[in-house]
């Protein structure tokens, strides 16, 4: 959970920055967006599958 304390003299600007990195660092936005809408087990192996196809390819 991400958490950041806002220190003497700081604007709310910066704090606010330190925030959004934290939660892009934690992978917590990217997380959330994933988990907006249920996915069929099925879809997430053709994803899965499409993903490692591509990598393959780039790798090739």
């Amino acid at each position: 959970m991400a958490v950041v304390f806002v220190k003497s003299g700081e604007t709310i600007d910066s704090a606010l920055r330190r925030f959004s990195s934290m939660i892009n660092k934690e992978g917590i936005l990217f997380e959330l967006k994933k988990r907006a809408y249920f996915e069929k087990p099925s879809e997430k192996k053709k994803k899965k599958l499409y993903a490692s196809k591509t990598k393959q390819k780039k790798k090739n």
